[in-house]
């Protein structure tokens, strides 16, 4: 029966994307991918399936991710879960009577191109995400993981992708490198804009280029986003800064608005009754903190900032590890949250 398996989902990969359009009809492709919600066929970008690539092994054609869940398969496992069939049996036969069904009720929708979103809008920034994969198993993975940074819970946000274009801002010919990808959104979830850092070949560093991070869409008030917002939450300027305090505190919704003055403007979502703000060493940083500050005391919501010891969270965690920083930031924290956010993570 393992075979039988095996060789119907080789079968569906060969026509993967004609599987996807059949099985997937509310997702779209975007170069060598189908980009749908979830394997039940919801609307939305989170899942991926791979439309080409070889029969069987690394990046073979029909694998497919959902970034938000973790959720991952074959197109047998796909046929599974749109149909809601639970035995194999019944799965088998319907790949088997999807593949023999005629061409004229299969026939791939012809492909069109889209117009080219225009350069640094918050289209291009969408587009360039959905083209993006999962981060697990990727040199983004290779590089938060350098910097000390293990715990990837609630990253839907961030996306790894293999060729990223970047174009010198002195000039020069446009290369590719490997970049993290991660999704600038609103306080809707709409996604503005996006965010490129350029790594290495190897992932364990940034791009030897002289700007290895640049932002795209619109950003301002908005921010890359880590768990629901609720009544409690953080806030910092740059990703692997914020991301280093989640590893402390997995359980807290934080958000990473990527520079200093769009920290002091962030947005804040509607039910958000306490912020804590990690404040940089720098002094726009420290600036950009009492901004905020300000801005939340006028809307009643109570502002804490917390404080690294070297130049910013990442430092500290990179310094001194993982036990170390809890015990840094318990006293930074009220009473109450110590026992919500950091007793939970110990």
């Amino acid at each position: 029966m393992a075979m039988i398996g095996r060789e119907l989902a080789i079968c569906l990969a060969a026509r993967a994307e004609t599987v996807c359009r059949h099985y997937l009809s509310n997702g779209y492709r975007s170069g060598r991918y189908w980009i749908v919600g979830d394997a039940r066929n919801t609307p939305g970008r989170s899942m991926f399936v791979r439309l080409t690539g070889p029969a069987t092994g690394k990046g073979a054609a029909g694998k497919w991710t959902d970034a938000a869940t973790g959720e991952h398969g074959d197109l047998l496992d796909l046929i599974r879960e749109v149909t809601g069939l639970t035995d194999f049996r019944d799965v088998a036969d319907e790949a088997r009577r999807f593949l023999s069904l005629p061409a004229s009720q299969i026939e791939p929708v012809p492909y069109i191109k889209r117009v080219p979103a225009r350069p640094g809008s918050p289209e291009a920034g969408r587009r360039l995400f959905s083209m993006s994969q999962p981060i697990l198993g990727t040199l983004a993975q290779t590089y938060l993981r350098h910097r000390g940074i293990t715990s990837l819970q609630d990253t839907g946000s961030l996306r790894f992708h293999p060729h990223c274009y970047h174009v010198p801002e002195e000039g020069g010919p446009r290369q590719t490198f490997p970049a993290m990808i991660t999704s600038v959104t609103d306080l809707d979830g709409k996604q503005t804009g996006a965010h490129r850092t350029w790594l290495s070949p190897d992932g364990m560093d940034k791009a030897a280029i002289t700007t290895p991070r640049r932002a795209m869409g619109d950003l301002l008030g908005h921010a890359v986003r880590f768990g629901v917002a609720g009544n409690f939450m953080a806030v910092g300027e740059g990703i692997e800064t914020v991301l280093s305090l989640r590893c402390v505190l997995p359980a807290m919704p934080m958000m990473a608005a990527l520079s200093a003055g769009h920290l002091a403007a962030i947005l804040f979502p509607p039910a958000l009754r306490r912020l804590y703000m990690l404040r940089d060493s720098d002094p726009a940083g420290g600036q950009a903190c009492d901004r905020l500050a300000h801005r939340a005391h006028q809307a009643g919501i109570e502002a804490i900032v917390l404080s690294s010891v070297l130049t910013d969270f990442n430092d500290d965690l990179r310094r001194f590890g993982l036990s170390a920083c809890r015990t840094m930031i318990a006293d930074q924290l009220t009473r109450s949250d110590r026992i919500r956010y950091l007793n939970r993570s110990a």
